[in-house]
Order: structure tokens, then sequence, then C-alpha cells
């Protein structure tokens, strides 16, 4: 369980998903990781560029000082390790079972937030964009990859979210291991 609490904390250190912009005239692509408190990217000014492209087909600007989730991820992150501690100490299966239960609910539910944002940038378009597609809609794929006019966007989970999947992995083990014993 500690080692669970432990790879939760590396979602601070590593991002939790990278997206790829890939096109002739960005040699390497545009990669902007999305950190559980921060948006970065394989260059200083990712945001700054991925603004400038998408002001042409209409997208809102990506502003990380608004996104709310950057800011109470963390919250949510450092309480979850909190609990994780607790139920250390408590050291019961139920309590194992409870926080895997309970950080696995809150990984879907980030996924699908996530999901949200990307349906909302790709889909509510400035009807007063320079470039218009009838009936195209850019939302990047929440997993994998697609073509969006000259882009071949990827969108993977990064090295934060295997650590995310590993802390709920562990503390399922350590509650299989403590029911068993």
């Amino acid at each position: 369980m500690l080692l669970g609490v432990l790879s939760l904390g590396a979602v601070f250190l590593f991002p939790l998903w990278q997206i790829t912009l890939d096109a002739a005239q960005f040699p390497g692509g545009l990669k902007m990781h999305i950190w559980i408190n921060k948006i970065s990217g394989s260059e200083k000014n990712i945001i700054q560029n991925i603004n400038i492209l998408n002001h042409y087909i209409g997208m809102q600007y990506i502003e990380p000082d608004s996104i709310p989730e950057l800011k109470y991820f963390p919250i949510v992150a450092y309480a979850m390790m909190a609990l994780g501690l607790i139920s250390l100490a408590i050291n019961k299966a139920w309590t194992y079972l409870s926080w895997f239960i309970l950080i696995a609910i809150l990984g879907a539910l980030g996924i699908y937030d996530f999901y949200l944002w990307l349906y909302d940038y790709g889909h509510n378009l400035d009807p007063k964009a320079p470039i218009k597609v009838e009936g195209m809609t850019y939302m990047p794929p929440l997993l994998g990859e697609k073509d969006l006019l000259n882009f071949y966007v990827t969108s993977y989970p990064h090295l934060g979210s295997g650590f995310l999947g590993l802390s709920s992995l562990l503390a399922l083990a350590a509650f299989w291991v403590k029911r068993k014993s």
C-alpha cells in the first residue's frame, strides 16, 4: 500500500497525458503535456503556438489558469495520498479495497472530464474563424490517432497515468495479500 501511495505521488513528477500534433511545417511535431497541475510541452511556447494555430479554425484559447481542474486535481491527489496512508495505518483489507475503489472511480471521472474538455474545444468553434470546413469538428482523440486537416494528432497516456494505474493495482494487491493473511 505504501508503494501505491508513493506511485500516486509520481503524478506530480510526470505528465499524465501527451497530445502530439504532427505536420510537415512542424518537424518533430508539437507535443503538449498535460500534468495534474499544469500544461507544458516540447518547447517553451507550446501553448502560444497551439493557440495561434487554433485561432485559424476557431478553437478557443488554451488558458491553463482558467482550467479549474489544474487547481483542484492536485488537492484530490494529496487527499488520496493521505487516505492511502490512513488506510495503511489501519492496515485492514477493507481499507485497501476502499482506497482502490475510490481511486478507480476518481480516475474514471478524470478521464471523462478530459473527454468533455476535448469535446468542448473541438466542437464549440468560433463562427468567425478564418478557416471553416463544413461539418468538420476538430476534437483530438481521447485515446488514439486522428487526421485533423493537415495535422496528424495522437493522444496517449504518459508516465503519470502509468504511475496512477500502478498505484491502484498496488492497492488492489495490498487488499489481496491482506485478505489472504
